[in-house]
C-alpha cells in the first residue's frame, strides 16, 4: 500500500501510456477525457475500470460512454471518399474520440482508504486503465471477510472481492436473463458464505441446481454445495424419488400438513390458483371460524355445508364456493398431507439450521410447479422468520448471543415480491427489515421489473448479468447513485459471464468477468484456511 500511495506524489515509472487526458465535464454528468490515440477508442470499452491522476488525489471510476467528435462540424460534409493520407493527418487532431469517465472514489496522499469522490481531477490530468494495485486498493484482497468473484474487464490478473460481512447485513439480488450466468454467480456467493462462515444458508432450490449438482450449458455437471462441503450442508427434498434417480440421498424428506397452511399462503397463491381478492379476504374469515384445520374442513364440506358457513360468516356464497373449488387444486401435491407430523418440516429445518448446517431444499418434479414452490417457500419462511424473530428478541432481553445470521435464497423472486403482493408476504417484510431479526434474502430473478420498487430499493447489493428488457434494466438501477451512467454500462454487458456489481458490499460499481466455476474454484472453497486470516467470524459483523 505504501508504494501505491507514494505513486500519488510522482508519475508512475514504467506505467503504460495514458488512455487520454481530462478536457472538461462535471462530477454529476461525468468527466470528458480526450483519448490519446485513434485506437484508444476501441481499447477503452464501456465498463472499463480507470483512474485519473490529480495533483492531490487519484480518482477511481468507470468509463460509461464513448463518442466521436470533430473540431469543425463541417468536416464530415467536406470529406468525400476516404483518403488514407488525409485521414491519417486528421485522426487525433481534427477528428478525435472522447470518453465519459465517472469518478466514484478518491484516494488522497496520506489516506489509507478511498473515499467517495466529491471533487474532480483538473484539466489535462492523465487517465489510465486501472492497474492490479488500483483494484486491490479499492476492492481489497481475499481474507476472512472478502471473497474473489471476478476480474475487471480485460484485467484477468486482477481480482474484485466482495465484502461478505456487508453482504450479510442486507438483502441482495442476482439478476439476469436466462443463460446469462446468474445461477453460477449465485453458486459462487452461496459457496463463499459457507466457506467463510459469514451466515447460514437456506436455499429454496427450484430446479435442483445448488444442492448436489447443477449443469453447465455444455451438459457437464457442476458441483453443488453438498458435494463441496459434505456434512456442513443438509439436503432436503420434496421429491425423494427424483433425488434418488439423480444418485442423491437426501438428509430429510419434506412434507407439509394442510393444517400448516394459513391465509397468508393463500394470498401468495391467488394468481396461480385463480383465487380472487374477495376469495383471499374470505379465507381469513374461514380460518378464524374453523381454526387450524380450516383448509381440510372446507374441502370436506358439501354444497349445503358451504352455504351454512356463508350464512354464519356473512360471506358471499359464490365467493366461498369458488374458494373451495380453487383450493382443491392443492390436493394434487403429493407432499401435502392432511395433518403435519409432530415437529413437521419447519421443526426439522430449524434443527439443522440451529446446528450450524446450511439447508438446501430441492423441489424435484415440483420445480416446474409454481404453486408448489410458492406454497412451500412462503410457508417455511414465514415460520422460520417468526422463530428467528423470537430468538433475536430473547437474546436482546437477556444479553445472550443472537442467532447466526440467515440468508434465504429464492428464485422467481418477482412472484413473491410483486407490487401489491409484497406487503402481504413475509419476503416483503424481510426485505424491508434490513436484517433487524438476523434474516436476509438473496433474490434470484430474470424479471426484476416485476418486483415492487420499494422492496427493490432495499436490496443492498445487486449483481446484474445481461438483461435485454429496458424495464428490467431500469428496475435494477432503482435508487442506485449514478443510475443514468450505469444504465448504459448494464445495457452493454456481454451475454455470458459478465456482470455489473454495485451496492453495499462494494466500495464502487464495477463490471467484472465472473470467475470460472471449475476445479480451481472447488479447490479454493474446499482447501482448509483458504481465503482466511486471523480475523474471527464475529469480526465480520
Amino acid at each position: 500500500m505504501s508504494e501505491f500511495l507514494d505513486s500519488l506524489e510522482a508519475p508512475r515509472s514504467g506505467a503504460p501510456a495514458p488512455l487520454g487526458m481530462v478536457v472538461g465535464g462535471s462530477l454529476n454528468r461525468g468527466i470528458d477525457v480526450r483519448l490519446a490515440t485513434p485506437t484508444a477508442v476501441e481499447e477503452a470499452k464501456v465498463g472499463t475500470f480507470a483512474t485519473a491522476q490529480g495533483t492531490a488525489a487519484r480518482y477511481f471510476g468507470m468509463i460509461t460512454d464513448l463518442r466521436l467528435e470533430t473540431a469543425d462540424a463541417r468536416l464530415a460534409a467536406a470529406l468525400g471518399a476516404a483518403d488514407p493520407a488525409l485521414t491519417e493527418v486528421l485522426a487525433g487532431t481534427s477528428a478525435y474520440a472522447v470518453a465519459s469517465f465517472s469518478p466514484m472514489l478518491a484516494l488522497g496522499v496520506g489516506e489509507e482508504a478511498p473515499r467517495p469522490a466529491r471533487a474532480v481531477p483538473p484539466h489535462f490530468a492523465p487517465v489510465h486503465r486501472a492497474s492490479s494495485e488500483d483494484v486491490g486498493a479499492v476492492f481489497g484482497h481475499e481474507d476472512a471477510a472478502h471473497v474473489y468473484v471476478g476480474s475487471p474487464l480485460d484485467m484477468e490478473d486482477a481480482r474484485v472481492c466482495l465484502d461478505l460481512g456487508a453482504l450479510a447485513e442486507r438483502s441482495n439480488g442476482v439478476f439476469g436473463k436466462s443463460g446469462s450466468g446468474k445461477s453460477f454467480l449465485t453458486r459462487i456467493l452461496l459457496a463463499a458464505i459457507v466457506q467463510r462462515g459469514a451466515a447460514t444458508n437456506l436455499v429454496f432450490d427450484m430446479h435442483s441446481e445448488y444442492g448436489w449438482a447443477g449443469t453447465h450449458e455444455g451438459g457437464y455437471a457442476a458441483k453443488g454445495l453438498k458435494q463441496l462441503f459434505g456434512e456442513r450442508v443438509s439436503l432436503f427434498s420434496l421429491d425423494p424419488a427424483s433425488s434418488r434417480r439423480r444418485g442423491v440421498t437426501p438428509d430429510a424428506t419434506v412434507q407439509v400438513g394442510m393444517d400448516e397452511v394459513e391465509p397468508e399462503d393463500i394470498a401468495i397463491l391467488a394468481p396461480t390458483l385463480g383465487i380472487t381478492d374477495l376469495g383471499v379476504q374470505a379465507s381469513y374469515a374461514v380460518a378464524r371460524h374453523l381454526d387450524r384445520e380450516w383448509v381440510h374442513k372446507l374441502l370436506d364440506m358439501n354444497a349445503e355445508q358451504i352455504a351454512e358457513l356463508a350464512d354464519a360468516l356473512r360471506e358471499n356464497l359464490n365467493t366461498l364456493e369458488a374458494l373451495a373449488r380453487r383450493l382443491r387444486g392443492l390436493q394434487r401435491l403429493g407432499f401435502l398431507t392432511e395433518r403435519a407430523v409432530k415437529g413437521g418440516a419447519v421443526g426439522t429445518v430449524l434443527e439443522h439450521l440451529a446446528a450450524g448446517n446450511h439447508v438446501v431444499l430441492e423441489f424435484g418434479r415440483y420445480g416446474d410447479d409454481l404453486t408448489a414452490y410458492l406454497l412451500v417457500a412462503n410457508l417455511l419462511t414465514r415460520r422460520i422468520h417468526a422463530d428467528y424473530r423470537h430468538r433475536t428478541e430473547e437474546s436482546l432481553a437477556s444479553g445472550t448471543k443472537a442467532p447466526t445470521p440467515l440468508v434465504i435464497t429464492i428464485e422467481e423472486a418477482h412472484r413473491f415480491l410483486a407490487p401489491g403482493l409484497a406487503g402481504q408476504t413475509i419476503f416483503g417484510a424481510i426485505a424491508r427489515e434490513m436484517r433487524k431479526y438476523r434474516v436476509t434474502l438473496l433474490v434470484v430473478d430474470q424479471r426484476p421489473s416485476g418486483i415492487d420498487p420499494e422492496v427493490l430499493s432495499q436490496v443492498g447489493t445487486r449483481l446484474a448479468c445481461q438483461l435485454d428488457n429496458e424495464r428490467d434494466v431500469e428496475a435494477v438501477l432503482t435508487g442506485a447513485p449514478g443510475g443514468r451512467e450505469l444504465r448504459a454500462v448494464l445495457a452493454r454487458l456481454e451475454s455470458k459471464q459478465q456482470a455489473l456489481l454495485f451496492g453495499h458490499a462494494l466500495p464502487m460499481p464495477v463490471v467484472v468477468r465472473v470467475r470460472d466455476y471449475d476445479e480451481g474454484f472447488y479447490r479454493d472453497m474446499t482447501t482448509p484456511g483458504h481465503g482466511r486470516s486471523s480475523a474471527r467470524r464475529e469480526d465480520l459483523f
